[in-house]
């Protein structure tokens, strides 16, 4: 993308931001729809819920059904435009350390109370004290409350991400009254069971690895909406069954595709529709994670060999089916701040074996140099399982024995993830719209925890830490955008990580949904406009 195109989309983010737009127009498209009401949408999906409060939890199995339950500050439309949502208004101050949000009058939760400033207070600071994604609002100090219906964030230093953070996928509003009881907010009973939001939707079952039933709530603050009587989040962690059950007319919608069997499938179908519009803000990336803590691969020229040795372009085109896109650097293409001056390493067997000598890695009589691991994240074998096997077999041409290692599911290897038990992985990590937000986490040397999701790559360098560090305090995105250049530069550079490709997800529907969700986040945004035909 020029860079010319991405710094006035940078330009236009920063408008949008800092000013509190209201009422934008609907895309042409969508106001050209005309919305039926009534119906039951069936969704499929392989992610399987703990439960349903996304203020304490992050991920696609959680955040799917919490955006219908749980309304937030502000929702977002197709362009990174922020909308009004529980907030009618909002006003980002010039020095960037307060964010005051006035509150619409009119929104309850489903148990029939006041959605008041009180609740936004206790959600935003419940969520800085429990959501896994500390950095998102790690300079908020408090939430001031005036009245009833305006809320002050206040910061301690200027915080770029934080219109961002009040989306639905990241800002659930809580009912205070519910979950101010002093139990823990990660195991709270209400996380599961008559579970009350303001959403457009009310929790009337959760069965844990089945089915979530959702249905309209009558009372919700949008007038006429939602337009959906129900809504019912299949649970299975076969696809081949849910993509059965969309050729019977059992599912409507299966958010996330990824095979690209099933994009083939699909792609010339009359009958449905597939569009990999809606997954912007997720920002998914495939990559592998070197474990910098172990020899070899504390040794850079060692991570550079394996990065040699791997054809990016192979595994995009002939294993993912020329769905997916080569990935160069930690920020996905459609991020504002991503540039072009990445250290690349192209496929090269011949130099990555000389590399490995080199670093003092020399074959031995059987042409072996060493051995590793690679493990993956179990569930999406087409961007994990697939492209692990495909490196092992890359590997072992340049004298790397690399032995694939299962995990039975999700909690077995994020244990190992967690636990730094790895040299290579396999993973599959989001930007969640903002480098704050999704990408500092991955590279913050205080960022090195036992936790999945964080610097489990044991990478660190000041420079790094520096130049995060600034950016984030930052509001002019221009001057944020050449932090996070020099930032691109080294990490390409020192290869914590070697970045496979974007993942390809795309929404596959009937053609009887209306407006299939297309806003940056997609399948993760309230579903109120979505309708059948």
């Amino acid at each position: 993308m020029p860079l010319l195109r991405l710094a006035r989309r940078a330009t236009l983010l920063w408008a949008a931001l800092m000013t509190a737009s209201s009422l934008l127009p609907l895309p042409a498209s969508a106001a050209e729809e005309q919305p039926r009401r009534g119906g039951t949408l069936v969704i499929g999906s392989t992610q399987t819920p703990r439960h349903l409060n996304g203020a304490v939890q992050s991920g696609i199995a959680t955040a799917l059904p919490s955006t219908q339950i749980f309304a937030s500050p502000l929702r977002f439309d197709d362009k990174w435009n922020p909308q009004p949502y529980l907030a009618e208004s909002w006003k980002l101050a010039d020095d960037g350390k307060s964010l005051t949000l006035k509150l619409r009058k009119d929104a309850v939760f489903h148990d029939g109370k006041p959605v008041t400033s009180a609740d936004v207070a206790f959600s935003i600071m419940a969520i800085k004290a429990n959501h896994p994604f500390t950095t998102m609002l790690g300079p908020v100090e408090k939430v001031e409350t005036p009245d009833p219906y305006t809320a002050v964030i206040r910061m301690s230093v200027p915080h770029p991400a934080i219109v961002l953070a009040m989306s639905p996928a990241l800002c659930p509003i809580l009912p205070k009254h519910i979950y101010g009881d002093g139990q823990e907010l990660k195991s709270h009973p209400r996380n599961t069971t008559d579970v009350v939001g303001s959403g457009p939707f009310r929790v009337t079952e959760f069965k844990p690895a089945q089915r979530i039933v959702l249905e309209r709530f009558d009372k919700f603050f949008l007038a006429g909406k939602p337009y959906l009587d129900k809504v019912i989040v299949n649970v299975t962690p076969d696809m081949a069954s849910l993509v059965l059950g969309l050729e019977r007319g059992d599912i409507q919608m299966l958010p996330f595709a990824t095979l690209p069997t099933d994009l083939k499938r699909f792609a010339n179908d009359p009958k449905v529709s597939l569009t990999p519009k809606g997954y912007d803000g997720i920002g998914a990336l495939n990559w592998l994670a070197f474990n910098t803590a172990k020899k070899p691969l504390s040794d850079v020229q060692v991570r550079k060999a394996i990065a040699t040795a791997i054809d990016k372009n192979f595994i995009a085109k002939a294993l993912m089916g020329g769905f997916a896109t080569v990935s160069d650097g930690p920020l996905v293409a459609s991020s504002p701040f991503a540039v072009p001056d990445l250290v690349r390493y192209p496929l090269d067997l011949k130099k990555a074996a000389e590399m490995l000598d080199a670093a003092g890695y020399k074959a031995s009589a059987n042409g072996e140099r060493f051995k590793l691991t690679i493990d993956y994240l179990p569930g999406a074998d087409d961007q994990q399982k697939n492209v692990a096997e495909y490196i092992r077999g890359q590997l072992k041409k340049v004298g790397i024995a690399v032995e694939v290692r299962a995990s039975a599911d999700f909690p077995a290897w994020a244990k190992r993830l967690a636990s730094h038990d790895f040299d290579l992985s396999m993973d599959l990590v989001f930007n969640w719209g903002d480098p704050i937000i999704g990408v500092h986490r991955t590279y913050l040397s205080t960022n090195i925890k036992p936790i999945v999701w964080t610097n489990t790559q044991s990478y660190a360098n000041p420079k790094v830490d520096e130049l995060l560090n600034t950016a984030g305090g930052l509001i002019d995105p221009t001057q944020r955008k050449a932090y996070y250049a020099t930032f691109q530069k080294i990490v390409t550079d020192e290869l914590p990580i070697e970045f496979i490709n974007q993942v390809p997800y795309h929404t596959i529907a009937s053609k009887k949904v209306g407006n299939v969700p297309a806003t940056i986040w997609g399948p993760l945004s309230p579903l109120d406009e979505v309708y059948l035909k």
